[in-house]
């Protein structure tokens, strides 16, 4: 069994490193921000000061925290990862950020001798949860074999992808196929609704044929039902977004639909929803066309 440190342990953090927990790891936490989650704690995690101290007492040490510059300043800041790794210590970044800032990220941590992945995961908290996550793997195949007995205790379909920076890669190509899903779905059930049609029938229906999606079964619910606790916030979706608006800037290419579901994505925003679930896309739809498929 490993040393892991673990740090972020938010909506989707806290039930991976549970996982790890129940497959017998040690978790050291940083309290660098916060208090160790109590739970955490009563079940075995040891709570340190800093991600530094995380870093020197840990074989592995896991990053899970909202964005870029997050992950930056728990690997870089004073008191931070880089200050405590060396060689025969690995990270993994499980967080979703840039893929060019991960390369970056990458180089410096092994310039202190330790080895870098990049995994970000796709699921959301039911995946997490359930350790079903998708897991994108950025790095080289030693570092990949060390951890992947880890990965597979917070995930089922694990793909080392490539070199370091082609996880972020891959985990941005799948927040574009998820957002556009989501506004199809969106989109179909607001004009069969518009049209006089019963939504809830009308995916039912969907749900036996080509059109048949996971999105269209779980999120085309929460959309008929309303339920748009998060999951995964919109604001985060929006994150992921930007960065593959980014790269498109970067590479000289166009995606317009991704840009599209952009802008619906901040008519939500405006309308208060950063912290929805990205499911309630289709509320910024509704708004715009001043109609919800909710309404009897």
């Amino acid at each position: 069994m490993a040393k892991i440190g673990f740090i972020g342990t938010g909506i989707m953090g806290r039930p991976m490193a549970q996982n790890l927990q129940k497959a017998g790891h040690t978790l050291l936490l940083s309290e660098h921000h916060d208090k160790a989650p109590a739970d955490l704690v009563a079940a075995g995690a040891i709570a340190l000061a800093n991600p530094k101290e995380v870093a020197q007492e840990a074989e592995f040490i896991i990053v899970m925290v909202p964005d870029t510059p997050q992950v930056e300043d728990v690997l870089f800041s004073a008191n931070g990862v880089a200050e405590g790794v060396g060689p025969g210590k690995v990270v993994i970044d499980m967080s979703s950020i840039s893929p060019t800032a991960t390369k970056a990220f990458a180089a410096r941590i092994n310039e202190k001798g330790a080895q870098y992945l990049d995994a970000p995961v796709s699921g959301g908290e039911v995946g997490a949860k359930a350790a079903t996550l998708s897991i994108m793997v950025g790095g080289d195949n030693q570092a990949f074999a060390r951890a992947l007995p880890l990965l597979q205790s917070m995930g089922k379909n694990i793909t080392l992808v490539g070199g370091n920076g082609d996880g972020q890669t891959a985990k941005v190509a799948n927040q574009i196929i998820v957002a556009l899903n989501i506004q199809a779905v969106a989109e179909a059930l607001l004009f069969a609704a518009k049209n006089g049609a019963d939504p809830a029938k009308v995916r039912e229906a969907l749900m036996g044929g080509f059109a048949s999606s996971k999105i269209l079964e779980v999120h085309g619910e929460r959309m008929i039902k309303g339920t748009f606790d998060p999951g995964f916030r919109i604001s985060l979706h929006q994150k992921d977004l930007n960065l593959a608006l980014a790269g498109a800037r970067e590479l000289g290419i166009n995606l317009p639909n991704t840009a599209n579901a952009q802008q619906v994505f901040s008519t939500c925003n405006a309308l208060g929803g950063a912290n929805w679930d990205h499911s309630a896309l289709i509320k910024g739809l509704e708004h715009m066309a001043n109609f919800s498929i909710r309404e009897k």
